[in-house]
Parts: C-alpha cells; sequence; structure tokens
C-alpha cells in the first residue's frame, strides 16, 4: 500500500485538532481534570488578571486618579489569548500545539467553571456553567486604605430590606464576587460574575463607630454632630458644632460641648449630666454605604442609611468634565 506522506502530514494535524477533548465535570477541587488541578486553579486566577502586571491595567495614572472609580468589562478574547499564550510556553513543536489546540476547549471549559468556584465558602456545592460576561471596577481612594475591610455587593436589583435583614450570598438578585483585592494600598479591583444593575460599597460593620460629620470647603472645614434623642435613639433634625480646644487641632472641647448640649438640647439628657454612655450614643456613626446604578424608588433613610448617586448621570459629568 502507498502512503501520501506528505498528505499524511498536512491533514493529520487537522484531524487531531478536530477531535477536541470533552471537559468532564469535577466533583472537588483537587481533582485533576483536563489539566492538573494545580495548574488549572493558576490560570484561572491568571484569567482573572491576577498577576498582570497592572501597567497593562492601567495605562497611565491619569486615567485613574486619586478619588475615583473606573468601571469596565473584561475582554474575553484577550483574557482566551493571555491563557493560549501562558499554555504555549510547554509546547516545543507541532504535535505540541496540535494536541495543545485540541485539547484547548476542554480547558476553556473547565475554567469557566472554576471561576465561579475560587471563591466558594467551604461546604457549599460547587458552581457550574458556561461563562457569562466579567465586569468590575477600580477605586482609587483614601477610603480603601482607611477602610481594609470594605464591603462590596452586586445586585440584579435594587434590594429594599432592612438593615437587619442583608441580602445573603447565595440569593439570587446577588451577583458573585470573582475578585476583590487591593493592588495597593489605596487602590482596589474588584471582579462581578455578570453585569450589575446595582453596586453596594459599604464601611465594614465589625465595630461600633463614633465620630463627626465634616462640613465645609476650601481650607475651611468644621465638625458638626446630629443631635439624637437620648430615650428614643431618634434623630432630632438639629446639629451642635464641635468645639475644639484653643492650640490643640483635633481635640474636642468636651466640657464646651456639654454646655453648648445642656443649654440648647436638654432631650439629649445633659441637663442631669452627660455621663459617658449617653455621650457615646450621640458619637454612633452608622456605616457609610455608597450606592451605584440606577436605584429606583429610593427607600426611607430611617430603615436603610445609604446615600444615592445615579450611574448615568455620574458618567455623563464625567465625560463633560473630559471633554470640557
Amino acid at each position: 500500500m502507498r502512503i501520501d506522506v506528505p498528505n499524511l502530514l498536512k491533514e493529520l494535524p487537522l484531524q487531531l485538532t478536530a477531535r477536541n477533548a470533552v471537559a468532564q465535570p469535577l466533583l472537588d477541587d483537587a481533582d485533576d481534570g483536563s489539566i492538573p488541578a494545580e495548574l488549572r486553579s493558576w490560570l484561572v486566577r491568571l484569567r482573572l488578571l491576577e498577576g498582570v502586571p497592572f501597567a497593562q491595567l492601567v495605562a497611565d495614572t491619569e486615567l485613574l486618579p486619586n478619588h475615583s472609580i473606573r468601571w469596565f468589562y473584561i475582554d474575553r478574547t484577550w483574557t482566551d489569548a493571555l491563557v493560549q499564550g501562558a499554555l504555549s510556553v510547554g509546547t516545543v513543536n507541532t504535535d505540541d500545539r496540535t494536541q495543545l489546540t485540541g485539547a484547548y476547549p476542554a480547558i476553556r471549559a473547565e475554567l469557566d467553571s472554576e471561576e465561579r468556584n475560587l471563591r466558594r465558602a467551604v461546604g457549599e456545592a460547587r458552581l457550574a456553567g458556561a461563562a457569562g460576561p466579567i465586569s468590575g471596577f477600580l477605586l482609587r481612594s483614601p477610603v480603601v486604605s482607611g477602610w481594609p475591610g470594605l464591603h462590596v455587593r452586586a445586585f440584579d436589583d435594587e434590594p429594599l430590606a432592612e438593615d437587619d435583614d442583608p441580602v445573603g450570598e447565595n440569593d439570587p438578585r446577588r451577583m458573585r464576587l470573582l475578585r476583590l483585592e487591593r493592588l495597593a494600598p489605596a487602590v482596589l479591583l474588584c471582579l462581578f460574575d455578570g453585569i450589575p444593575k446595582v453596586v453596594h460599597i459599604e464601611e465594614p460593620r465589625q465595630g461600633i463607630q463614633f465620630g463627626f460629620d465634616e462640613t465645609g470647603a476650601g481650607t475651611v472645614f468644621k465638625a458638626e454632630m446630629p443631635v439624637r434623642d437620648r430615650d428614643t435613639f431618634a434623630d432630632t433634625g438639629a446639629s451642635v458644632v464641635i468645639p475644639f480646644r484653643r492650640g490643640a487641632p483635633g481635640v474636642v472641647n468636651i466640657q464646651r460641648l456639654e454646655r453648648t448640649l445642656k443649654a440648647d438640647h436638654p432631650e439629649t439628657g445633659a441637663n442631669d449630666d452627660l455621663d459617658s454612655a449617653e455621650y457615646a450614643l450621640q458619637l454612633i456613626r452608622f456605616p457609610y454605604r455608597q450606592v451605584w446604578g440606577d436605584v429606583g424608588a429610593v427607600p426611607d433613610l430611617d430603615l436603610v442609611f445609604h446615600a444615592t448617586v445615579s450611574y448615568q448621570l455620574l458618567v455623563a459629568t464625567a465625560f463633560q468634565e473630559v471633554t470640557r
């Protein structure tokens, strides 16, 4: 039998490539699939931009100035090329590249599934399914360094539940976080499994917070304290300008503040001597929550303590400032 060697060498790689491997469902994170589990975990992190130089994410510092947030989508074509480039390091000849081409569909299917399992809590069932779009944001702000444990939540729709009834991680309205990491002391990167309609960025709630409200503009600032009723803990709508000690900026003049409360706001309990517990009651501050997106109807702020910002208005304003 005569063998057409030139034609065989031409057709064989194409036939091998056409026999695409099929990804098998993984039962455990440590199971090997189309590729070893350790390599699969590394490639998943690479697809989520872990290890990618920051200069490749933000080409110029002017694109991410201080006190700014930038929203984006991830181009799957770009991350696929990133993974293929990493895998190609192990190819030496044409046969290696042919086998990799045939195995890549199964590898990609495994990586699609493992993206959702990277931050899965211990004991939860494994997640599967085709990969969808990935969106996210980069936040550069002193808030990131001041509150390292910022809470970030993304939703398909604005939840109107009270603060004591939070939306759980597995709630169908909530989108999973694929990555939440500080790239620098004041830079936060967040990736979502999908495109959210509403995003909450909130101060951590691990402990009680005390403080004042800062107001002013330019170089002139002052601190104010909303007045609360001692018996009901409700805000009275009034506020007191905080006096500071002379020659000691930032140090509150407690005695002067007590005299002001006693004279103008007896509902605080200052008339019968303001003790430390009652003073602490006046200073308690709820965690601030910034909401991004189309929130629709704003809920009662007595139930949900957050401000709202229209994302479309913010984008329009930002582009107007850039094009001026």
